[in-house]
């Protein structure tokens, strides 16, 4: 049977790659990364290709993030097809990070955890007003990766810090505020621009479509922002939120406090260690060794349970409570794992 996951194309000078799971959101399966992988691969070496551009089926999103039904079961069964999983997508994001020719993401719609993978270290990002961009990996129990921290460490302030805490999803005018896009286009003028970019360069193509974007909603709460996530622990964090008056920032805390306390104790040291990695093939690395450790942790089963296979809403945590994560639990993490180290390149 042929496998359609993934649609490739060429139009004059121009390559398509369509994800094309739309009543999953077209959810990323490790079939569907190496398609893209060798798509990317022929294409950059190919003359007649002066762009990429990446798209995603249906009206609902360019991608949902990966499927995590299947590494779900692959962690109940204690197996190793998601660490393989994330050995290629980890190497396909840092590819189109580093890809030598214009690659255009096309974000419209839902653009969560893999999702960003494949779009947010592209070269030409564009966001519309139906985009919803997130990294929520805290409320299934796991931590932001496909170069997640690299991005979100990046963003000014301590905004990254918030989005990965929280999961909260933004749209349009808050991605381009937090660098995870480049240009806002009207989702009406999407099939226009498609087609131009066959036969124009992405530069012009750009300067043609692009507008200008819906306002930031987080440039307004940028003080208490800053101030609350700076602290040096969740629990700090959390009280600063509570503390500070803003009814916002009580929000965001209550969001935080249902998330799973080892994976924001985790994300938070992610975080603030992938500030201090001089470059995104280091970070994925880092990545790599947490979401590896966390197939071995009750809450990732938990957290994909509640979300989405009961779909009951009610993790039951493991330890329950911020004060109960030592800082074994998170050492742990990022001790290296046996054998030889899984580095990028290799």
């Amino acid at each position: 049977m042929t496998d359609d996951s993934v649609l490739l194309r060429t139009e004059g000078h121009t390559a398509y790659l369509t994800l094309n799971r739309p009543r999953a959101i077209n959810a990323l399966n490790h079939a569907m990364v190496n398609r893209i992988a060798r798509a990317l691969a022929a294409w950059e070496q190919d003359p007649a290709v002066a762009t990429v551009v990446i798209t995603g089926a249906g009206e609902r999103g360019l991608c949902a993030g990966g499927d995590i039904r299947s590494i779900y079961e692959d962690a109940r069964a204690g197996g190793t097809a998601s660490a393989a999983f994330w050995s290629d997508e980890y190497r396909l994001n840092a590819h189109i990070a580093r890809f030598s020719k214009p690659y255009v993401a096309v974000m419209d719609g839902i653009v969560m955890g893999g999702g960003v993978g494949v779009s947010a270290h592209g070269s030409v990002r564009v966001v519309t007003q139906r985009s919803r961009v997130a990294m929520p990996e805290t409320g299934i129990g796991f931590v932001p990766d496909v170069g997640g921290t690299w991005l979100l460490s990046r963003a000014p302030g301590e905004l990254g810090t918030h989005l990965a805490l929280t999961g909260a999803a933004v749209g349009a005018g808050d991605a381009l505020l937090c660098g995870l896009a480049d240009h806002f286009v009207p989702a009406d003028r999407l099939p226009a621009l498609l087609a131009d970019l066959a036969t124009d360069g992405a530069r012009d193509v750009m300067s043609r479509y692009a507008r200008p974007a819906p306002e930031a909603e987080l440039a307004a709460h940028r003080a208490w922002i800053d101030h609350c996530y700076a602290a040096g622990t969740v629990e700090e964090i959390v009280g600063r939120l509570f503390d500070c008056g803003e009814p916002a920032a009580k929000e965001a805390a209550e969001t935080i406090l249902v998330k799973s306390p080892v994976a924001l104790k985790v994300t938070l040291a992610a975080m603030r260690r992938a500030a201090e990695l001089g470059t995104l093939e280091h970070v994925l690395e880092q990545e790599y060794r947490v979401s590896c450790a966390a197939l071995s942790t009750p809450d990732l089963v938990e957290g994909v349970r509640a979300q989405v296979i009961d779909k009951d809403r009610a993790p039951r945590w493991s330890p329950a409570t911020l004060q109960e994560v030592t800082a074994g639990h998170v050492a742990r993490f990022f001790a290296p794992g046996g054998g030889e180290e899984w580095t990028v390149g290799a």
